[in-house]
């Protein structure tokens, strides 16, 4: 049976049951105002066929037949919430995110590919909310039109470490800038009336024994740092779902934890919505419901046996089913399905193609540019390209934040698009060493040794070389500090093509290919220019021949600092660094403090993650948090500052003061007086970036903060405290850049919190 058949079937039935008017007593079907009546009426059997996700039917052979039927609807789709067809309740589908709809691309002669996106952390070098909506709202456009009613997206953990391995599906190193990105990327894709799932609730740093792992975190780290992008979005933009997160925090499963989903989301910050495990998360199904985690994902018959029996015996309040029950629902009427959406399965995926690839080059970071090699000068016809992911560009990361997209645009054929000719032996020679893989494939590939000899030939025969190192990154497995430092063949390719190319006076640009962090600092003199692309989706190549060309300005900036060696990172004491664990990451094993950064890791730097510890302790980095170039350069004028009614506005002049047409992204950061905590010696507290300024142009960009912003936690007093005093307002093009500063006069202010979330008395100092 086809996609088609099954939704308009699925729709038209939806439809009806939206539309009816008149309840049966007897058997009434759901409607947006009648939650309570259904419930009711439902049996405990259906209300937990609800909780308990529509398990996977080739797991389960004994699943019933609407289960096994729901499977159907959306091929490759992650996961469903259950039907219930006697009181009228469809079948929900989830699909993975975020770099687009996660779903099987052919059923039948039908072909269903999704676009892929570029990764998070690319969308986040934007530093441009309105282009994340915008992308948001063509993600949740397609994923709406193929049947889906809920996006698992976006992920919004912090980047701990360079080497967690899904650090790609993250937006940033800072709380607020991946806050603000996550509202923007919720708010585009629920503007469509489908759902997302922000994840992974919390502190999911590491993939090293993912589902048992105890994150060891003070009070103070998790409110500041790990819990406040959540607190934003949440706040900001009600998603329709929250994904608890697999890791334990402080010795308790997260989708186990009523401080921290009952508590905290919903009592503290007013969460209205539903809670799902991450798949297969937790241990204990009923100790998750009382937490206030409604819904077990994807589900298992033994959970459902398991939360009847506790009924029954009265372990399990029948009271918390069904409140978890009116959540679930609240959901249900509430999807494109329920309300008997005609999916269309037609997205235009020429137009998003084109959002893809605009989006792509906004986010790609200019690191080092010397003597204006780039943009591409007439001169620079013929191109010798390095590399072989210049051959076989990575779209993106693998696991859950994969994409099955219909191609991948490689850096060869996006330079070849631009009517630039690529040197015909040096590609041979690479095609001949990459195996041919299958449409859309991605796998990690070894850098092919370079003989100097061809190099010379090379450097003869064009006008200059591009060289491109690539990473994969993915779910389930840690990176390696083999991964952040070049190999000997990489560092070889780009010493000798450097040398043999600027001895004969022709320029070298290097091509960032990754997903993450990579070491930088000990041959990033070698280059002209180095260009950091990111995994930037489908239409990779063509985003990055766009900026190599000129045809788009760069004016990306990092959401993380480049260190200078991987042990630069605090963290680097306290994370499973090249750590050998057999694949545990999947196995639980129980509550254990045996192996340090295996079964427990412990959050020792506290709040001092990212710049926020380079910058205080003032080590030189390689790039700093929020660093990039442009093809053109902006002058910033002395900024303004209107301090009212609990909020401090800044104002400051950009101006172009280059030659060509670019964007600014400007940072706001803010020093606080002498207190009572310790601090960092700065923290960003709002951004923005200009519209396109042609030369010559100026823009005055204004930037707000509410003073309760710039609150630290003292965990003494369990309160958010904003001391009293003078405070600095730093207009800044990075966290090293300062352009301008005022200051301001800002009253004390305490709110008082719950007291939760506390570390074990073991590891308390």
């Amino acid at each position: 049976m086809k996609i088609k058949t099954i939704l308009t079937g699925l729709a038209t039935t939806a439809a009806i049951l939206a539309a009816s008017t008149h309840v049966d007593a007897r058997n009434p079907k759901l409607r947006a105002n009648n939650i309570d009546a259904i419930i009711k009426t439902m049996t405990l059997e259906e209300k937990v066929d609800l909780i308990v996700g529509a398990r996977m039917y080739h797991q389960d052979p004994d699943a019933a037949p609407h289960i096994k039927e729901s499977w159907k609807v959306i091929p490759g789709a992650a996961g469903r919430i259950n039907p219930v067809p006697r009181v009228g309740i469809p079948c929900v589908v989830l699909s993975d995110g975020p770099a687009g709809c996660g779903i099987l691309p052919v059923e039948g002669e039908e072909n269903y590919f999704c676009t892929h996106f570029p990764i998070e952390t690319l969308l986040a070098s934007t530093w441009d909310v309105d282009l994340v909506r915008n992308v948001g709202q063509v993600i949740g456009n397609e994923a709406k039109e193929y049947g889906v009613d809920v996006l698992l997206a976006p992920a919004i953990n912090i980047h701990r470490h360079p080497l967690c391995g899904r650090n790609f599906e993250y937006f940033s190193e800072d709380p607020l800038l991946t806050g603000k990105m996550a509202v923007a990327y919720v708010d585009g894709v629920q503007s469509n009336d489908i759902g997302t799932s922000v994840k992974h609730f919390a502190v999911n740093n590491q993939e090293t024994n993912r589902m048992n792992n105890s994150a060891i975190v003070s009070p103070r780290a998790l409110r500041e740092i790990y819990l406040k992008a959540f607190e934003i979005v949440v706040k900001e933009s009600q998603p329709w779902t929250i994904m608890s997160s697999y890791n334990r925090i402080n010795d308790v499963y997260t989708s186990e934890s009523p401080e921290l989903l009952t508590t905290i989301l919903r009592e503290e910050w007013g969460y209205k919505g539903t809670v799902m495990t991450d798949w297969w998360g937790g241990a204990d199904g009923a100790s998750q419901m009382i937490a206030g985690n409604d819904m077990l994902e994807p589900g298992t018959k033994e959970q459902a046996a398991h939360i009847i029996e506790g009924v029954k015996n009265g372990t399990l309040d029948e009271a918390v089913v069904d409140r978890n029950v009116r959540r679930i629902l609240e959901l249900v009427v509430k999807t494109p399905r329920f309300k008997g959406y005609k999916y269309g399965n037609n997205p235009d995926m020429k137009a998003h193609a084109s959002v893809t690839r605009q989006s792509a080059t906004e986010g790609m970071v200019l690191l080092k540019n010397d003597n204006r090699a780039l943009p591409l000068s007439s001169q620079d016809k013929n191109i010798a390209l390095f590399g072989v992911v210049s051959y076989n560009f990575f779209s993106g990361g693998t696991g859950s934040g994969d994409i099955n997209r219909p191609y991948v645009v490689s850096l060869l054929d996006g330079l070849k698009n631009q009517n630039i000719t690529v040197d015909e032996n040096i590609k041979a020679l690479y095609q001949a060493h990459n195996k041919p893989q299958e449409q859309g494939e991605q796998k990690r590939i070894g850098e092919m040794p370079m003989d100097t000899a061809i190099i010379k030939y090379a450097a003869r025969s064009n006008d200059m070389a591009i060289i491109t190192l690539g990473r994969i990154s993915g779910e389930y497995v840690d990176r390696v500090s083999s991964d952040f430092f070049l190999s000997e063949t990489e560092r070889e390719l780009v010493k000798n093509v450097t040398r043999i190319f600027h001895a004969a006076n022709k320029k070298v640009v290097v091509v960032l290919n990754v997903g993450g962090v990579i070491e930088t600092d000990s041959w990033k003199d070698m280059p002209d220019a180095i260009l950091l692309s990111w995994q930037a989706g489908q239409e990779g190549g063509n985003s990055v021949a766009d900026i190599l060309t000129g045809h788009a300005n760069p004016s990306g900036k990092l959401p993380m600092t480049f260190p200078v060696t991987l042990s630069d990172h605090c963290s680097s004491l306290n994370f499973p660094i090249d750590q050998k664990i057999d694949r545990r990451w999947s196995v639980k094993t129980g509550l254990t403090h045996k192996v340090k950064n295996v079964d427990y890791t412990l959050y020792d730097e506290g709040i001092y993650v990212g710049y926020r510890w380079f910058d205080t302790q003032k080590l030189q980095v390689s790039y700093p948090f929020g660093y990039g170039l442009s093809y053109t350069t902006f002058e910033y004028g002395k900024p303004s500052v209107e301090n009212s009614q609990g909020e401090v506005t800044i104002r400051v002049s950009v101006k172009n003061t280059g030659g060509k047409a670019g964007k600014e992204a400007v940072q706001l950061y803010v020093e606080a007086p002498a207190g009572k905590l310790d601090k960092p010696v700065h923290e960003l507290k709002a951004f923005g970036k200009t519209r396109l300024l042609k030369p010559g142009e100026s823009q005055v960009v204004t930037l707000t903060i509410h003073t309760d912003d710039l609150a630290s936690f003292d965990e003494e007093q369990n309160a958010w405290v904003t001391d009293g005093g003078k405070y600095k307002f730093v207009v800044a093009a990075s966290s090293r850049d300062l352009r301008g500063s005022v200051t301001a006069d800002v009253s004390p202010s305490v709110r008082k919190v719950n007291d939760v979330l506390r570390m074990p008395a073991a590891f308390k100092k």
